[in-house]
């Protein structure tokens, strides 16, 4: 018989991803999948989410392949964050597309919220402020579109979640409707001290509880795969985790004084804490949660501090696409290297709004600091800057909230392949950058919560002793010419801000 795997999907917003993982940590196989993304308006970014489960099932047929009839002990499940999908309970057929996180298309909703004075409330029940990233106005909008959609409710015929509890439903057949806390955190539906759907947030939006998934831990028994997918029928699901916090618990489940980047699409920078702590331009989350196989029904939850980046390694593509590089952000590195710095020239990459700490959902892009000299290799440098700096942003914020200080930062994601963004991260927040060697962070981190539920690891103290490499990055360039960089940084945000007042109170004024 061999040693037993884990199955992990990592269900991203580009990719998904698939990686087989064995009882010391390691990855035995993987695979990944694009996702196809669709822009039909400006603004709005979606999927289908028919075409988003085959990307789940051929990563996974792809990984399982590649080892000669592999022993699966669980399945865990890491996806794509506040992206929201509507089905029909009886059939499994989407009733819409799948919305993304990334999409702007609930503005309106979110600034009518605010006029109405719900912030404070919303920020104090939830952890999360008003703004068109969280689920709960996108849910709204897809039941909107729904034909008989009250009736249809009340007859018990509608699903509405997160990825996860898509990806659950589809790999139980229709067995499991359950979404797990970090999931459900990022909703803007759930009393974040009570840790249940919250009814009078549920009436403000207009969400029917009974559409609603059950709310579990994220390392809990949720179900079993059903038989007509590419992974064989029986094998127990073990976890679901949206993907940043999988992330984090893939550093090892570190304790509160920690700080992970994960640089992806977007980037979402997060800290453990000990207890809930509202803090002003971030958000309160649960980090990640457990179900002790031994306490039914209870579940242990660490919470988080976090900031969320609308566009980062987004950037990087986007200018390499721009720049119609063939190699695309692996040649875009190279480009940026030609020169010293970007010239003076600033990347604002607003695509779709700026995030923490601004929450300007209608900022929109530039590019400033133009000149005749200005070459593709300045805007390539500008790009890898504009990633940096998003995360000082970020940073300085977060280190003004948390009651401990960081030491280092840990980073993951594809974007943080490249050593150039790595050692100017390092320079811009003057603090070292412990990259890790695994591009399958997310995946391991829900890996190694299934392997807790099905005792493949006793604690996450064993989950802690196994082996992880990083790549060390110190600061090194001098402060003087670093801070000038974020300074024309400061000074490009400001002139991109749809609001003058966003983020003047944590993130400052100065030229």
């Amino acid at each position: 018989m061999t040693d037993p795997f884990i199955l992990a999907i990592d269900q991203g917003t580009t990719n998904t991803k698939a990686i087989l993982v064995n009882a010391a940590g390691a990855v035995a196989a993987e695979a990944s999948v694009r996702v196809q993304l669709e822009f039909p308006r400006p603004g709005w970014v979606e999927c289908d989410a028919r075409a988003l489960w085959q990307t789940v099932q051929a990563a996974a047929g792809t990984a399982l392949a590649k080892l000669d009839r592999p022993t699966v002990a669980a399945i865990a499940v890491a996806n794509q964050r506040e992206s929201v999908v509507a089905w029909d309970r009886r059939t499994g057929e989407p009733l819409g597309p799948c919305i993304s996180w990334q999409c702007r298309r609930t503005a309106s909703a979110c600034d009518e919220l605010r006029e109405r004075g719900h912030e404070a409330r919303l920020r104090q029940r939830t952890g999360l402020s008003i703004d068109p990233t969280f689920s709960a106005t996108k849910a709204r909008w897809l039941l909107d579109r729904i034909e008989d959609a009250d009736a249809r409710t009340r007859r018990g015929e509608l699903c509405l979640g997160t990825v996860d509890s898509w990806i659950l439903w589809n790999l139980s057949g229709g067995a499991t409707f359950a979404t797990d806390l970090t999931n459900a955190s990022r909703t803007q539906l759930l009393d974040l001290d009570r840790l249940a759907w919250d009814p009078e947030l549920l009436d403000l939006f207009g969400i029917p509880e009974p559409v609603l998934p059950g709310i579990r831990g994220s390392s809990a028994r949720l179900g079993s795969v059903a038989d007509g997918s590419t992974i064989p029928a029986g094998i127990p699901i073990a976890a679901a985790i949206g993907d940043s916090h999988a992330a984090l618990f893939g550093h090892g489940g570190p304790e509160p004084g920690a700080v992970k980047a994960t640089y992806g699409t977007g980037t979402s920078l997060m800290a453990p804490i000990e207890h809930p702590v509202r803090a002003a331009d971030l958000t309160t989350t649960i980090a990640w949660s457990i179900e002790p196989p031994d306490r039914a029904g209870q579940i242990e939850a660490r919470y988080a501090l976090e900031g969320n980046i609308t566009a980062t390694g987004a950037a990087l593509e986007w200018v390499a696409s721009l720049l119609r590089l063939p190699g695309g952000e692996e040649e875009l590195t190279r480009l940026a290297a030609t020169v010293e710095d970007s010239a003076g020239v600033c990347l604002v990459p607003a695509f779709a709004g700026l995030g923490a700490p601004y929450w300007d959902a209608d900022a929109r892009g530039s590019i400033t600091g133009i000149t005749r000299g200005t070459t593709s290799a300045h805007l390539a440098r500008a790009a890898i800057h504009s990633i940096a700096c998003q995360v000082r942003d970020l940073l300085d914020v977060l280190l003004a909230a948390s009651p401990t200080q960081p030491m280092q930062l840990l980073a993951d994601g594809g974007a943080m392949r490249s050593d150039m963004l790595a050692q100017t991260q390092a320079d811009l927040l003057r603090l070292p950058v412990w990259r890790a060697q695994s591009g399958t962070l997310a995946a391991l981190g829900a890996a190694y919560l299934a392997g807790l539920a099905t005792g493949l690891w006793a604690s996450v103290d064993d989950i802690r002793r196994l082996p992880r490499r990083y790549d060390r990055f110190e600061p090194g360039a001098d402060p003087g010419a670093i801070e000038a960089t974020y300074r024309a940084w400061r000074a490009a945000v400001r002139r991109t801000l749809s609001r003058p007042e966003a983020g003047r109170t944590t993130v400052g004024t100065e030229a």
